[in-house]
């Protein structure tokens, strides 16, 4: 499949810390039949931060989201918290810290992020999502 077809995949997760390693790795091996390998790194630090969000500060289910079309990749979390994410700290104060970085990261690292709250069939949550250009 030409990386220029547009695709997405969903991948519905417990909330469970170890679901975090099994997003990042279906995100290298998403990436990588698709012809997509030079994402891979990038992509897999900001799946993990935002999976990782969405297991330790909610308490349901979550799942994770890709997309690929006009050259663009768009990682997302979904969790069953429909309040808004923390605000990203700068990157300079958070170099000792241990945790609190994920946003941060998120937004040093990708083109692109935002979140929005999502109701669905009776189920409230939020998605919050970046998106990083192939070019």
């Amino acid at each position: 499949m030409p990386e220029t077809e547009p695709w997405e995949y969903s991948l519905y997760i417990p909330n469970d810390p170890r679901a975090v390693t099994v997003c990042r790795r279906t995100v290298r091996l998403i990436l990588t039949m698709h012809g997509l390998i030079r994402l891979t790194d990038t992509a897999e630090l900001l799946a993990t931060e935002l999976v990782s969000n969405a297991v330790l500060h909610t308490k349901g289910p979550a799942a994770l989201r890709l997309r690929w079309r006009s050259g663009v990749l768009r990682i997302g979390a979904w969790d069953a918290d429909p309040g808004p994410p923390e605000p990203p700290s700068k990157l300079d104060d958070l170099v000792n810290a241990e945790e609190g970085r994920g946003l941060a990261l998120i937004r040093a690292c990708a083109d692109m992020w935002g979140w929005q709250p999502l109701a669905r069939n009776g189920n409230r949550g939020k998605y919050v999502w970046c998106e990083i250009a192939a070019a």
